[in-house]
């Protein structure tokens, strides 16, 4: 098979309609516009209702920060949350686990206005927590396995 082969599927390709070529093209004098009336002498915009109140003046405007902000307020903060969990799986027994050393190892997408650590999961080994926020469950948990809590 070569390129010069390759050719589209059958009724895939359709010639462009040629309106107003004479009557003989099937498509003269109207053009397909029908008789008389407001389409026929000019195109019609987009959203245009006959005069009536178009839908996008009916309803209201949305006003606010958009899905880049996930509509929390311009005063809001967006943490990087990480279960105890999953601290348990990545970190070796008595490391010092920081928000940039979770970065590097990919537990955390991106660090925004800090990282909170949440209590969902469970853990045996003594680690040293550093972060800005941490759930009262996940405070426990940390504690309990014998590790340490640094609100940074």
């Amino acid at each position: 098979m070569r390129i010069s082969d390759l050719r589209p599927a059958t009724g895939a390709k359709h010639r462009k309609k040629r309106v107003g070529r004479g009557m003989g093209s099937g498509h003269g004098k109207t053009s397909t516009r029908g008789m008389k009336g407001q389409k026929a002498r000019d195109t019609v915009r987009p959203g245009f209702e006959g005069g009536q109140t178009p839908l996008y003046r009916r309803l209201r405007k949305r006003r606010g920060m958009g899905k880049s902000a996930r509509n929390l307020g311009i005063f809001a903060r967006r943490y990087a949350e990480v279960n105890v969990g999953r601290l348990q799986g990545c970190c070796d027994p008595g490391a010092e686990v920081t928000p940039e050393g979770l970065l590097e190892k990919r537990v955390i997408r991106g660090l925004w206005d800090g990282l909170r650590v949440l209590g969902e999961g469970e853990l045996s080994k003594a680690l040293k927590v550093k972060a800005h926020h941490f759930s009262a469950a996940a405070r426990a948990k940390i504690e309990a396995a014998g590790g340490t809590v640094e609100v940074i």
